[in-house]
């Protein structure tokens, strides 16, 4: 298996759930930490949601492991952000058996 080339600079953000005054909440995001990655294209989508287009495109995304528990390992609850640019993320899943990268499956969507 090839070493992934972590050649693009991502900054993981976890969400920061804040109370509304109507007893919901609201999501900030706060910034966790930078991390460098491999970035590959997997897919592209449109569709139709009520009388909006939408498209999203899928990505893998390689980085270096961090250890289970630590708040600079990426879940599915996180997004990474490259300046304008938003991957939320789907799936974590170690790359190699010796657990030294993390696969990320991440979707970045916007409204067409």
């Amino acid at each position: 298996m090839a070493k992934p080339t972590l050649n693009t600079e991502l900054v993981l953000e976890a969400p920061n759930r804040i109370a509304d005054s109507g007893g919901g909440f609201a999501v900030d995001w706060a910034p966790v930490g930078t991390l460098w990655a491999d970035i590959q294209t997997r897919g592209a989508r449109e569709r139709f949601t009520g009388a909006r287009e939408t498209s999203a495109v899928t990505h893998k995304i390689t980085i270096r492991a961090a250890p289970e528990g630590s708040p600079r390992r990426p879940s599915p609850e996180c997004r990474f952000r490259s300046g304008s640019r938003v991957f939320a993320i789907q799936g974590v899943a170690p790359m190699d058996q010796q657990g030294r990268f993390l696969t990320c499956w991440a979707a970045e969507g916007t409204p067409a």
